[in-house]
């Protein structure tokens, strides 16, 4: 259940808008990961005509022509695109690289707590043996 804190949005201003996160807004509605309204929602944006300019002054498509614009990117736009390209990636690598360490502990532990149970039950938990073998073994144990 969302709690009141995250149902409400942070209502912008103009300043607070960034070049770079203009630009991760364009390619996430170019690449059809959100709709102009749910970008709106998601990134506080109080107008949809804004996200719509940025559209128009940003975006590969022609928004007015219904067709793919076929203008060059200044070098300047593909460098700040290649940025947010680049943060993206970062913040990705970064959460993986996360994730990777706490499998890693768990890992142990689990390795730990099988060492354990094998000690204290003397049994071979790792052990992969035949079905036919296990009753064989049993037999023996029960002999002993």
């Amino acid at each position: 259940m969302e709690s009141l804190q995250e149902k409400r949005y942070l209502k912008r201003t103009q300043k607070d808008y960034t070049m770079s996160l203009k630009l991760e807004i364009v390619q996430e509605i170019e690449r059809g990961q959100l709709t102009v309204t749910e970008a709106t929602k998601k990134y506080g944006i109080q107008c949809r005509k804004t996200v719509v300019q940025w559209l128009i002054k940003f975006g590969n498509f022609d928004w007015e022509n219904q067709i793919p614009s076929k203008m060059e990117k200044s070098p300047e736009q593909k460098i700040m695109e290649l940025e947010v390209q680049v943060k993206l990636l970062e913040k990705q690598k970064a959460f993986l690289e996360r994730q990777a360490f706490v499998a890693d502990k768990k890992a142990i532990l689990f390795d730990m707590m099988i060492d354990l149970a094998e000690k204290e039950y003397q049994i071979d938990i790792r052990k992969n043996s035949v079905p036919e073998q296990s009753i064989i073994s049993k037999q023996k144990n029960n002999k002993q």
